[in-house]
């Protein structure tokens, strides 16, 4: 869908897939002078956690790619600086620790929520994951441990209306209509959450009840607050291009729970939902990002200049 986008636009691409660790020969088919990486690539085949040194082998290539860059994408993964650098910045964030299955019986706030201290994809998130006592709070602790092999992030489960704001653009970045993920089909607190299941298994309960609002209802005064929260993260974290900042409202209060630099843009997400809304067709979302990322490359940003 993307390459049949962007050739729509005008602009000529090509697909790569790679399917081996040899990222740099494929870099090598190509003259960074006429070419702009579009950047959806999580991983390099077996080498875990290495979206980080994808960027670093384009950087190196001298390549311009779209998006945000290695140092963002690397933070992005570790939950616990995201979260004191966005408390830094005067953002509010869940109460949160890392703790293993011992400290557990410490931990007093409930209900809680059990997360991956340095992954994305809601991996290992299930209606479990909220847990109202030490002994669940031990095993999903354990789950995540074992299952992913990394700490576990407990938090305070923030019950509330979800927001996921996508932002784009850099100079002024732009925020796109509203999208409230809507938890009205569950009675019980602990299914309220965008699972594992909700976005990626058709057919489960969490990715058919779960309903998307767009745009998202939400008064002037709650929306300016919030507009105000997006833009202090997205400026604090020096984002470029696109991002997604997932909310929750509890109490007239709203709380970043996660930042997602790079964030998915198929042509179902909230982001391109949100795009569509704002009167851009796909093609167009995906030509927008290219434009952006083109910018910063030495000719095409001098070309730019010049005709602006």
């Amino acid at each position: 869908m993307l390459l049949e986008s962007l050739r729509a636009e005008g602009i000529e691409a090509f697909i790569e897939e790679l399917t081996n660790h040899d990222l740099t020969g494929i870099l090598d088919r190509y003259n960074p002078d006429d070419t702009i990486i579009f950047n959806i690539c999580e991983t390099i085949p077996g080498i875990h956690n290495s979206e980080r040194r994808v960027l670093e082998i384009i950087e190196n290539k001298g390549f311009t790619y779209t998006g945000n860059g290695p140092d963002l994408i690397e933070l992005s993964r570790d939950k616990q600086k995201v979260k004191r650098l966005l408390g830094s910045l005067g953002v509010t964030v869940p109460y949160g620790a890392v703790l293993n299955p011992e400290q557990a019986a410490d931990w007093t706030l409930f209900p809680a929520i059990v997360k991956p201290s340095h992954d994305h994809c809601s991996l290992t998130l299930t209606e479990k994951s909220v847990v109202y006592d030490t002994s669940s709070l031990q095993k999903q602790i354990m789950l995540v441990n074992n299952e992913l092999n990394q700490p576990a992030l407990v938090e305070d489960f923030i019950d509330g209306r979800e927001f996921h704001v996508s932002v784009w653009n850099n100079d002024p970045p732009e925020i796109l209509p509203l999208v409230e993920m809507d938890f009205s089909a569950f009675a019980e607190a602990r299914k309220r959450l965008c699972t594992y299941d909700s976005k990626f298994i058709p057919g489960s309960e969490h990715y058919e009840k779960i309903e998307t609002l767009i745009p998202a209802p939400l008064n002037a005064k709650l929306f300016s607050r919030l507009k105000k929260e997006v833009l202090i993260a997205w400026k604090g974290f020096g984002c470029l291009d696109y991002a997604r900042f997932d909310f929750r409202l509890r109490d007239d209060k709203f709380y970043l729970l996660d930042i997602n630099p790079n964030n998915d843009i198929s042509i179902d997400t909230s982001f391109s939902l949100a795009a569509e809304m704002a009167n851009y067709s796909y093609s167009q979302l995906v030509k927008r990002i290219v434009m952006m990322a083109a910018e910063r490359h030495p000719v095409f940003g001098e070309k730019m200049l010049a005709s602006a």
